[in-house]
């Protein structure tokens, strides 16, 4: 049987006797979950649909250069606060702890290449931008320690907890908690939607107001290629932009990825799971959908402080039914992106791809620790000896998934520079100082074992056991 807002009373007391709970969380849990009862989901009209013009999808290129002028580039990095999402576990690369943890390249993890961004911003320009993370229970404690280490860089950062919801027994729709789930399996965090009323509620958006901080960067801590944009800055602060979405081309593997639409005279964001059935084909197309949503947002904080003020931040609701320890639960979430209609004068900028390098999977770690990047200063730029603008294609079997795995099976990371796709399958090794070119496939059939020896140079080959090589 389906629920009802007629369930709304019983769950409300019970999420009532939830101690654990603050009063923030309680009425936006309720809140979250009155609205899915409602239905209120917004229709939308195929027919509405419209490709937004440059005005409203901004092509990076026509945005004004920022001037050499240190002291007008410090008035920018005055107004900014940098705000990564922090709130996911490693867990599906083989990792305790939070993701950002990861080490990325030379020794150093996704939090140390942000915190050297900033410090060297910090540096060059004589301006205190400060970075916050924003935790969810899963990743607190361990953030906590860990930012220990940069006490003594000149980066101030800020960490708050986003909320911390009961996951909803799907059959009798009350907390679990409640039914004697007492541990960390018994809540979920509701998805980076949350994070407007998360730092409002914190206290960090009045402390930043009332420093003179009018804009924050939000990204994913796994995205590489967000760094701080002077020039989206500059434009936002000029055209007075309330909220700025970066999109970038798709390519075939981005075919899933939200997109902006206009849609009744607003910007908006239209994901897969909005789209009707028959139109499923039509939204993966690259011809009509060009761009994707990167998730990196520039949001102004007196406009988050009045939404979430006057509750007028509605997204999208986005229900993620799952199965933990044999129970069916619900949990209820929403996502960043999808706040865009809400605020005055938004606008997407259409990015180069280079600033959309997030690491997923360690076929992504493969790239990025890889001769087709060079680390300078924090940041990870791709090599100019690449002539495709495109990345290599790879795709490396289940041997390959932990990180420590995929570290064991590769003795030195490959050269990929002049590489179009990889793929591996089963029990393969790598030696080091090996060069791929072109398209190669190694697979090790069940039960035997390859090893690609030191120095080896493979060119458009598919090796299908240790006599091919």
């Amino acid at each position: 049987m389906a629920a009802t807002t007629e369930n709304l009373p019983q769950l409300k007391s019970a999420v009532d006797g939830l101690t654990e709970m603050s009063e923030n969380e309680r009425s936006g849990f309720i809140n979250l979950v009155s609205r899915y009862l409602s239905g209120e989901a917004q229709h939308i009209e195929w027919s509405k649909i419209q490709t937004p013009t440059d005005e409203i999808v901004v092509p990076y290129d026509k945005m004004a250069p920022v001037s050499e002028d240190v002291s007008e580039t410090k008035n920018l990095l005055d107004k900014l606060v940098v705000l990564k999402l922090n709130g996911g576990l490693g867990t599906t690369m083989g990792c305790t702890g939070p993701k950002s943890v990861i080490e990325v390249r030379d020794g150093l993890t996704f939090l140390d290449l942000i915190v050297i961004q900033i410090e060297n911003l910090n540096n060059k320009y004589g301006c205190k931008v400060p970075l916050v993370l924003m935790n969810s229970f899963n990743t607190h404690d361990d953030t906590q320690k860990i930012v220990e280490k940069y006490t003594n860089s000149n980066v101030d950062i800020h960490t708050f907890n986003q909320s911390k919801y009961p996951r909803v027994v799907a059959d009798e729709f009350v907390p679990w908690p409640s039914k004697g789930k007492t541990d960390k399996d018994g809540w979920y965090p509701p998805g980076h939607g949350d994070v407007f009323p998360s730092l409002m509620n914190s206290g960090k958006l009045d402390a930043f107001l009332s420093q003179g901080k009018e804009y924050v960067f939000v990204a994913n801590s796994d995205n590489l290629g967000a760094i701080v944009d002077l020039k989206i800055l500059k434009h936002l602060i000029q055209n007075k932009n309330e909220y700025c979405m970066e999109v970038t081309p798709k390519t075939l593997a981005d075919v899933k990825g939200g997109t902006l639409i206009s849609y009744e005279g607003k910007v908006q964001l239209l994901e897969i799971a909005q789209v009707p059935d028959e139109h499923v084909n039509e939204f993966k197309s690259i011809e009509k959908f060009k761009i994707f949503n990167t998730n990196n947002l520039w949001v102004n904080l007196k406009a988050i402080k009045k939404l979430v003020e006057a509750d007028a931040l509605k997204m999208e609701i986005i229900p993620n039914p799952k199965e933990v320890d044999g129970v069916k639960v619900l949990q209820l979430e929403t996502a960043a992106g999808a706040a865009i209609r809400f605020f005055d004068n938004a606008i997407g900028v259409n990015v180069p791809r280079s600033r959309f390098l997030p690491v997923k999977a360690t076929s992504d770690l493969l790239l990025v620790q890889s001769d087709l990047y060079t680390l300078v200063d924090g940041f990870v730029t791709r090599n100019s000896a690449r002539t495709n603008p495109s990345n290599p294609s790879v795709e490396l079997g289940p041997e390959f998934k932990k990180v420590a795995n995929f570290l064991n099976r590769f003795k030195s990371i490959p050269s990929i520079v002049e590489l179009d796709s990889l793929k591996v399958s089963g029990d393969v090794y790598f030696g080091s100082s090996v060069v791929l070119k072109g398209k190669v496939t190694v697979t090790a059939k069940s039960g035997t074992k390859v090893e690609i020896p030191d120095g080896a140079v493979i060119e458009n080959k598919d090796i299908n056991g240790p006599e091919d090589l």
